[in-house]
């Protein structure tokens, strides 16, 4: 058999041999790897989805079914705490919220009373008074943070 020469044949490769030996010549057009297009993988992206979607209720639904027996013939004996611990949680977390609104607000009553003032007060305060009384009704006031 006679090989075939570079640019001749279907394909520009020469035959190679196959584990029966027998000369295997590859395809005519050659294996072309094609990307998949945008609209191929928006089509793959909702068969995945609703495929995941169908897979995702099933599973809730047989949960259901086998284990809602289950549920309800324990349900006395892990009811009880649950309702309490959920009594206590829906108690216990605006209590706190509600003490340390109330401890920032007297600290701030406490600081405002005994004069203190943040830091960069003093600039806030004397560009809040020179509009406030014309001072500087020729010029273009210059904020007061640094850098702004």
């Amino acid at each position: 058999m006679e090989e075939p020469t570079a640019g001749t044949g279907p394909a520009s490769s020469p035959a190679r041999p196959s584990a029966t030996g027998s000369a295997v010549r590859p395809c005519p057009g050659g294996l072309r790897h094609r990307a998949p297009t945008s609209a191929q993988k928006l089509i793959g992206l909702l068969a995945l989805l609703t495929s995941g979607g169908i897979l995702l209720f099933l599973t809730g639904a047989l949960t259901l079914v086998f284990l809602g027996p289950a549920a309800l013939l324990t349900s006395p004996i892990w009811a009880p705490p649950v309702a309490i611990a959920f009594l206590v949680t829906s108690v216990a977390v605006p209590a706190c919220a509600f003490a340390a609104a109330g401890v920032a607000g007297a600290a701030w009553v406490y600081r405002y009373a005994k004069g203190w003032r943040a830091a960069g007060f003093d600039r806030v305060d004397y560009a809040r008074r020179g509009r406030e009384f014309g001072g500087h009704s020729k010029s273009r006031p210059k904020d007061a943070a640094p850098g702004a």
